[in-house]
């Protein structure tokens, strides 16, 4: 079975839990998860299985990418900011949606990975940083959208900062022992919220592992 045959079976796996946009579909049908995925588990790629990887952190289930690159919102958006880049396949995902992505991983062995895996697609729109996802990246923002790839207790005040008027930041923030996915938006300076659904992410983690 060729890659993109198990790609599109993949899709339509998802497709079974969870309706993909157009746009969105044809984002996944671009990017090759096989790349993206730790070596020895390249046979269980495009299962909708999350997959473990280096330093204790997870490749999250591409079902679990596609709902969140779909609450989003992304069309029609210059700018996201994505908290957390891991293996880089959400940010690949999103870099086929946005014009420029801007993704920060505190784990420099993974963000060194994800940069190669990056220019061996020739992306070319997915801007890197080493640091601690949550101070932002001040000198691009205001960012139309930010996604965090991490589970937070509460959102830091300067990400909302970072965040341009009209626009939304999606965050699956830890509850009374749930992880939920939330949504925030801001609108005339102020900040509202809804809930969406449960999920399962690893959490966030201060500071930076050289």
């Amino acid at each position: 079975m060729t890659k993109d045959v198990k790609q599109v079976l993949m899709v339509e796996e998802i497709e079974k839990r969870f309706t993909l946009y157009p746009h969105i579909k044809k984002a996944f049908l671009e990017v090759n998860r096989e790349l993206f995925v730790p070596k020895g588990f390249g046979q269980m790629a495009f299962t909708l299985d999350a997959l473990p990887m280096q330093q204790n952190q997870w490749i999250s289930s591409p079902l679990t990418v596609a709902k969140m690159t779909q609450h989003l919102e992304l069309k029609g958006v210059d700018s996201v900011l994505e908290i957390g880049c891991g293996s880089g396949y959400q940010a690949a995902i999103l870099s086929k949606l946005c014009r420029r992505v801007f993704t920060i991983e505190r784990i420099d062995s993974l963000l060194k990975e994800a940069k190669e895996r990056f220019r061996s697609e020739k992306i070319n729109n997915i801007f890197t940083r080493f640091d601690d996802g949550q101070r932002g990246w001040r000198e691009y923002a205001p960012f139309e959208r930010i996604l965090f790839s991490a589970t937070a207790k509460t959102i830091p005040p300067v990400l909302f900062s970072q965040l341009a008027e009209g626009g939304i930041l999606l965050a699956p923030i830890e509850k009374n022992g749930l992880q939920i996915i939330t949504r925030y938006y801001k609108k005339n300076g102020k900040i509202t919220s809804e809930t969406i659904e449960p999920c399962l992410f690893v959490p966030i983690v201060d500071g930076c592992v050289k």
